[in-house]
């Protein structure tokens, strides 16, 4: 006989089928519509956005033991890839424009994004068919394709380096979110949700006529500034006692020596990351 709570994880099963699958449709509808719209380099950011996630997802899932290297070299590439490109490609933009309007911008994007990540504990009150780290990584998705459709529909001569870059860090999230879901014994389904979350509002939003300006630009970018520099320094790998790294690879409070070794990975991923940036600039520019 079924009792309630069996009932309950076959209604949150349901839920996560219906949303992964329903995620996958709403990105191939706004794909037909990006094709129509010639926006061929949203298109590609998308695109690469939803494979780097949902790759990284499947891997995870299917991954069974505890790598902390694995995990502090994925954040560590992406953090350093988009802490650099933060820097150099959004936040001169929002400074030239107007420097007073595009610092209040970067410091209310900073701002904003860690009170979001302050008070996402709240989505695990809610009866939501997918855990707390997949619905705080489509929140992020939805909000990173809001403004990267904005920047580019504000200045569509923007080349693809730096959408790419901003959408970096998408592999080792989805790789760390799939890992988690799978070891708490879940469904790593809604995942795609924000694997698909880019293109979602991205594409849209690049069909809606923008104001123009040079106030506005630099609004925009610093505030797509603040916010990936928030996100950055967030996926930069802490390796510390009771920190995620030591929490996802199963170390012991006492294993200072194991720590250690992973903080020199941490340092060098990171430092390379950025310049993987800095030779993609220096190839293209």
């Amino acid at each position: 006989m079924e009792t309630n709570s069996d009932t309950k994880i076959n209604k949150l099963v349901d839920g996560e089928t219906v949303l992964g699958i329903g995620s996958v449709v709403a990105f191939l509808v706004v794909t037909a519509l990006g094709v129509v719209a010639e926006e061929w380099k949203l298109l590609s950011i998308s695109w690469v956005a939803f494979a780097a996630m949902a790759g990284g997802a499947v891997l995870g899932a299917r991954t069974q033991s505890r790598h902390a290297t694995r995990l502090v070299w994925g954040y560590g590439l992406a953090s350093g890839a988009m802490v650099t490109s933060a820097a150099v490609f959004l936040v001169p933009q929002a400074i030239g424009q107007h420097a007073k309007i595009g610092g209040f911008g970067i410091a209310a994007g900073v701002l904003l994004g860690y009170n979001a990540h302050t008070i996402g504990h709240r989505l695990t009150h809610l009866d939501l068919p997918m855990n707390t780290t997949a619905a705080a990584l489509a929140a992020h998705a939805l909000s990173a394709g809001l403004i990267i459709g904005v920047i580019y529909t504000a200045m569509p001569e923007l080349g693809l380096l730096l959408g790419l870059a901003i959408v970096s860090h998408k592999g080792p999230a989805g790789y760390a979110a799939a890992r988690r879901s799978n070891l708490a014994g879940e469904s790593a389904l809604p995942i795609l949700l924000p694997a698909a979350g880019v293109g979602l509002t991205a594409i849209p939003v690049a069909t809606v006529a923008l104001p123009t300006g040079a106030a506005f630009n630099a609004a925009v970018f610093g505030f797509a500034a603040g916010v990936f520099l928030h996100v950055a320094m967030d996926f930069l790998p802490a390796c510390e006692v009771g920190g995620e790294i030591q929490e996802v690879a199963g170390i012991e409070e006492h294993s200072h020596g194991l720590l250690d070794r992973l903080r020199t990975h941490a340092l060098v991923s990171t430092s390379l990351g950025g310049l993987v940036v800095f030779a993609a600039w220096y190839l293209i520019a």
